[in-house]
């Protein structure tokens, strides 16, 4: 009975797991294929919480803090800094 527990266990967080990664895939792919690059930027960052979620959930505390104030973070933040710096001015608004 008990061995049954442990392979239900084990199934659960594989699948988990398996969704976590699909996440993360489809993050990086939204990153990679989206046209505005702030949501480029976004999607990115999600897709690092998401990893860090994963490390966390794999007993890898240190990864997942790391990953997270870091690639989610600190990551995020200058791309969409950097994109609000240099992005081009909107239809009828002119040139300083």
């Amino acid at each position: 009975m008990d061995g049954q527990d442990v392979d239900s266990t084990e199934r659960g967080e594989t699948m988990f797991h398996s969704i976590l990664l699909v996440l993360v895939v489809l993050g990086i792919f939204l990153a990679v294929f989206l046209k505005d690059l702030l949501y480029s930027a976004l999607s990115l960052g999600v897709a690092s919480m998401v990893l860090a979620i994963l490390f966390f959930t794999m007993d890898a505390p240190y990864a997942g803090v790391f990953e997270l104030s870091v690639g989610a973070g600190m990551v995020t933040i200058l791309f969409v800094a950097a994109i609000s710096l240099v992005s081009s001015p909107k239809e009828g608004q002119q040139d300083e």
